[in-house]
């Protein structure tokens, strides 16, 4: 199951041509002028760790250059709620098992397509500090004139970063692209903030225009979703009158309770899995079976009921947890 943030970026940029308004928005200008947008499309699959999955949102598109020729285009958006020291490393692993992957995909190939990793970035606790070139990542000596020499010997990697807690909100209101991707920049980025309250009745225009949109009502019983689940009770109240205001008060109603039996199932079945977590854990005390503070944060976490089931049925005859989550 996954979390909030996932399930609504996943939902706002799984299209290509949602997506293509971030790639514009972040993309260098010369990059952007030489894509055949009209070529862009989602890839299928995954190359993120099953573990990884639970935070990240990762979503894989191709598109062609003006010209015939294939790029990549691998977005990951980052939805952690704190920034991650070691973003570079793991975008690096991400883009080498994309490439492994396209490699026997096309044995034939002598050559690699361009991958351009893409980070978006909204915590609530202020902008990106972490290093985005795996280089940073390195201990090297410290004298000044020998590091540039070390730097020289160390792989060269950089993720592109485009971090919405920078951005002033009439910024974000002015990006090129769909009503649903220009609310759902706004929604990111204020969306755990005190200031979310505040700003919601500004927005009420372009809640029209999502409301006006094709599918307009799903996608605001989504952003609606979104915003109750990490909104405070101001920000829920105000989600209500602009509602009204777009949609009316009886369609409000009803998207409103629609939301809440969902959020209600949603929360009976996080129940669920916790629960299910739980019970491993016991029974590998019980068994007097050793689980490391790694190991039981990666029980407590997992969010997949396949993986949990299985998990309990090893916990039932394992004698040490390597038989657990061999696997994980």
């Amino acid at each position: 199951m996954s979390g909030p943030h996932d399930l609504f970026a996943r939902f706002t940029w799984g299209q290509p041509e949602r997506a293509a308004a971030e790639l514009r928005a972040v993309l260098p200008p010369d990059v952007v002028s030489r894509v055949d947008w009209s070529s862009l499309r989602r890839e299928p699959g995954s190359v993120v760790d099953p573990e990884l999955r639970e935070t990240q949102s990762d979503l894989l598109f191709s598109a062609r250059l003006h010209g015939g020729q294939q790029l990549l285009l691998y977005i990951l958006l980052e939805h952690q709620s704190r920034v991650d020291s070691w973003m570079a490393l793991r975008m690096l692993r991400y883009v080498v098992r994309q490439l492994e992957h396209w490699r026997k995909e096309h044995p034939e190939c002598e050559r690699l397509p361009v991958i351009v990793p893409l980070v978006m970035y909204h915590g609530p606790d202020g902008s990106w500090t972490a290093p985005r070139r795996v280089e940073e990542l390195f201990e090297l000596p410290e004298e000044a004139e020998v590091r540039e020499r070390w730097r020289t010997l160390l792989p060269r990697f950089e993720f592109l970063l485009d971090d919405l807690t920078t951005e002033r909100a009439e910024a974000l209101m002015a990006r090129p692209g769909p009503p649903l991707v220009r609310l759902a920049f706004l929604v990111l980025r204020y969306g755990r903030s005190e200031e979310l309250s505040q700003r919601l009745a500004s927005w009420t225009a372009l809640f029209a225009e999502v409301h006006a949109a094709p599918d307009g009502l799903e996608n605001l019983r989504v952003v609606v979703r979104y915003l109750l689940q990490v909104g405070d009770k101001a920000a829920r109240g105000v989600t209500r009158e602009v509602l009204r205001s777009v949609a009316g008060a009886q369609r409000t109603e009803e998207l409103m309770m629609t939301v809440g039996e969902e959020l209600i199932e949603q929360g009976r079945q996080k129940g669920i899995l916790e629960g299910r977590a739980e019970d491993i854990l016991r029974i590998l005390i019980a068994r007097g079976v050793h689980v490391d503070d790694t190991t039981r944060e990666l029980i407590l976490t997992c969010k997949d009921p396949v993986r949990l089931d299985q998990w309990f049925d090893r916990a039932l005859t394992a004698t040490n947890i390597s038989d657990v989550i061999a696997g994980a």
